[in-house]
């Protein structure tokens, strides 16, 4: 009897460009139906928390159930701001790019809650490690915009010298670590803080970000055994926006169980959370952050949303998903989800809103404006040249010495 050849498996999504979109695989429970465990509750004992998705924002905006409640109407509209600015700065930097005023951009079209939200969530002095679609740290936490726009365009104002790509901004001031293009190191990166904030006995926590390719990366894994381990003062989450550049989450086996379950094996709390939920993403923060502060723990969360533009400006996802995908996404917008809110509370309106899409589109105009009088990639002040040589070494050496003299600088 002979034995059939083997045969070697690669996940496909359900559908491809031309095809019709289809999220029934993606069981969404009714907003508020998800309980809300102490803060001091052992993982085991709410595993249930990583196979559903925690809802605020029913489907007529109305906040409902126990996870309710964590933020005033005053601060809600200044989170619709942030989420409005966010994509304000994106449409300008994107159009940018396609004008030769920088090389490179990536947006967060559909995903300005994550980040925007967990900000506010957050005290001064506690440190994020970001991808690079996290820029609503920034904008939420007040980072000068015209300070972005300088990295974007490697000008003479560049903090950062033209030594980064463009959007991999860096602020210890804000809270922003150095972005890293190879993924995941951020993980290990944050959880190594943590340790370190608690070794000192400060009272500074960390959070750590991924996409749910990323999962994939061993750093995520080795991340995961030292933060559950040494119960290191960190929040670790898992951006799943559904694709991983041109790759569906399936390559990372998110179809496997969900990114959520991956805390199980470690012993650390997990949770999803609806991304584009403003208030669901800001409640689920404020509830991980104050176990790292009360030394119960890291804990993962997996925000469940989807990018609805194109990975970066290098990109078209046109030639591997169809066009249409974004549109039947079923948990909607960010920013229109919490303008109905807000106008269901009676603390805005259509009117107010317009009003506020112009004013932030003024802003962020100027702010591009200002920039771009210091230079952009092509035009403008630039860089010293001598920048190269400074900062790498406490103590230069001699052949790096002879090299700058070389160059004139």
């Amino acid at each position: 009897m002979s034995t059939p050849g083997l045969k070697f498996h690669v996940p496909e999504p359900e559908v491809r460009p031309g095809g019709t979109p289809d999220f029934s695989n993606v069981p969404i429970p009714p907003a508020g139906s998800i309980a809300r465990p102490a803060v001091d509750t052992p993982p085991e004992a709410m595993r249930e928390l990583a196979y559903s998705i925690i809802r605020v924002l029913d489907d007529d905006g109305v906040a409902v159930g126990p996870w309710a409640g964590s933020l005033s109407d005053a601060e809600l509209a200044e989170g619709l701001k942030h989420m409005m600015t966010l994509r304000a700065f994106d449409v300008r930097m994107q159009l940018a790019q396609r004008q030769g005023k920088t090389s490179f951009y990536m947006q967060h079209l559909g995903e300005e809650a994550v980040s925007c939200a967990f900000r506010k969530a957050l005290e001064p002095g506690d440190m994020n490690f970001p991808t690079y679609r996290q820029a609503g740290l920034l904008i939420a936490g007040g980072y000068p915009m015209v300070t972005m726009m300088n990295q974007i365009y490697s000008n003479e104002l560049d903090p950062l010298k033209g030594r980064q790509l463009p959007v991999m901004y860096a602020s210890k001031e804000y809270g922003f670590f150095s972005i890293s293009g190879n993924l995941a190191t951020q993980y290990i990166q944050a959880v190594g803080w943590a340790m370190a904030s608690a070794i000192k006995n400060d009272t500074r926590i960390a959070a750590g970000w991924v996409g749910d390719g990323s999962t994939a990366e061993s750093d995520f894994h080795a991340a995961m055994v030292f933060a559950s381990t040494y119960r290191a003062p960190v929040v670790l989450n898992v951006v799943n926006n559904q694709w991983a550049i041109s790759t569906f989450q399936g390559i990372a086996r998110g179809g496997a169980a969900t990114f959520a379950a991956r805390g199980h094996g470690f012993g650390i709390p997990a949770l999803r959370v609806d991304g584009n939920d403003y208030l669901a993403v800001h409640a689920v923060a404020k509830w991980a952050i104050e176990r790292a502060r009360r030394n119960l723990g890291p804990t993962l969360i997996e925000h469940v949303t989807y990018r609805a533009g194109a990975h970066s400006t290098s990109d078209d996802p046109s030639a591997y998903r169809p066009k249409t995908e974004s549109v039947a996404w079923p948990l909607g917008d960010p920013i229109a989800r919490l303008k109905e809110h807000l106008i269901k509370r009676g603390v805005w309106s259509e009117e107010r809103h317009k009003q506020a899409e112009a004013e932030t589109a003024a802003e962020v105009i100027a702010a591009q404006k200002e920039a771009e009088s210091h230079g952009t990639l092509h035009a403008g002040g630039k860089p010293s040249v001598r920048d190269m040589f400074e900062g790498v070494y406490a103590e230069m050496p001699p052949h790096l010495r002879r090299q700058r003299q070389q160059a004139g600088v």
